[in-house]
């Protein structure tokens, strides 16, 4: 994977995470609080969070793997 792809992604990954605190209303402060996750750091778009920490933010948000990775992650295949 080129350094650019990993960027694309990574940034994705962390303007994702943001859409789904905003659209609940939610401060990275109020996330921490709820689950020991440093909100912050991910939604730089610099730290390559793993999969369980990306399933703890889901379940969190109240949604699934899949809904997670919605059309905006389509866009960067291929």
């Amino acid at each position: 994977m080129k350094y650019d792809d990993k960027t694309k992604l990574l940034f994705a990954l962390s303007q994702r995470i943001k859409e789904l605190r905003y659209e609940r209303g939610l401060s990275q402060e109020d996330c921490l609080n709820d689950t020991g996750i440093l909100f912050s750091r991910i939604e730089l778009g610099t730290r390559n969070i793993s999969f369980t920490t990306l399933h703890k933010i889901c379940k969190y948000f109240g949604i699934t793997l899949k809904e997670f990775f919605n059309d905006q992650f389509e866009e960067l295949e291929g």
